[in-house]
């Protein structure tokens, strides 16, 4: 198997995560008031939101200092939340000419969280649901490794409050950011 201990870059044999209905629930939702903590230091209450919104949803932003949890580029969909966030990076500025405000989220610390927005110079706060009130309130998919609860990789698009598209499962996660404008610019 070709692997690469690089988190910036994708192996090429990652196992595909499948649909498994997880999601099926969501689009139509209304969301509901849970302020998170987000890395510019404020509280976000998603469901407060006006106008559209992109929420991408992770499991965890791998950092150079540190191994990845054990068996990690074998989970289905858990590898390449570093390259998802740099393609939503680079696509941000086409992303707002469209009318969107862009954040990420993770069952992650906030301090992990902020380390990883400085050092990928996201130009988008990430939002920590480390206590996974808004991923319960939704129901959102999840996975357990190493003792921890992740959430599985899914994109929303989000209008007034309500989730009017959903990405699941999101695989390449580096090819996310671009399958959300072309549903975007199809979709005004």
């Amino acid at each position: 198997m070709a692997r690469t201990d690089n988190i910036y870059e994708l192996p090429g044999d990652l196992p595909v995560p499948v649909d498994d209905g997880a999601c099926d629930h969501l689009a139509g939702m209304r969301l509901p008031s849970i302020p998170l903590r987000s890395t510019s230091g404020r509280w976000v209450d998603i469901g407060a939101l006006r106008g559209r919104t992109v929420l991408y949803c992770y499991p965890r932003t791998g950092r150079p200092d540190r191994e990845p949890p054990p068996g990690w580029n074998e989970i289905p969909g858990a590898r390449g939340c570093t390259p998802q966030s740099c393609a939503f990076r680079d696509h941000h500025r086409e992303l707002q000419s469209l009318g969107m405000q862009v954040f990420g989220m993770s069952a992650q610390s906030a301090a992990d969280q902020q380390e990883a927005a400085e050092r990928l110079h996201l130009p988008f706060e990430l939002l920590s649901d480390s206590e996974l009130k808004f991923a319960t309130a939704l129901r959102l998919p999840t996975f357990q490794v190493a003792s921890l609860t992740l959430l599985k990789r899914l994109t929303l698009i989000l209008r007034d409050g309500r989730i009017e598209k959903v990405f699941y499962p999101v695989f390449p996660p580096d090819k996310n950011a671009a399958e959300v404008v072309v549903w975007l610019t199809r979709n005004p």
